[in-house]
């Protein structure tokens, strides 16, 4: 399996987890061929199990770090 950073296609907020639906952040390209997508909860859950059936891996999850939780209390 290789970790690949971003290099195929980035994910966008239109890509969904195939589990729950939420915004995905992690493309599983499959060793057998076609892809799955996970948001960050989901990919941590089955993150083992799809490694080992894993030809390569798009982690976006840092992405979830650089956004501020909360809007600043001034507008400019």
């Amino acid at each position: 399996m290789t970790t690949a950073v971003a290099t195929s296609t980035p994910l966008t907020a239109a890509d969904r987890c195939d589990r729950c639906g939420a915004q995905a952040y992690l493309r599983v390209e499959l060793l057998s061929g076609g892809e799955l997508l996970f948001c960050a909860h989901h990919a941590r859950e089955h993150g083992d199990a799809l490694k080992e059936v894993a030809a390569t891996m798009v982690d976006e999850t840092a992405k979830l770090a650089a956004t501020p939780a909360v809007a600043p209390d001034v507008e400019r």
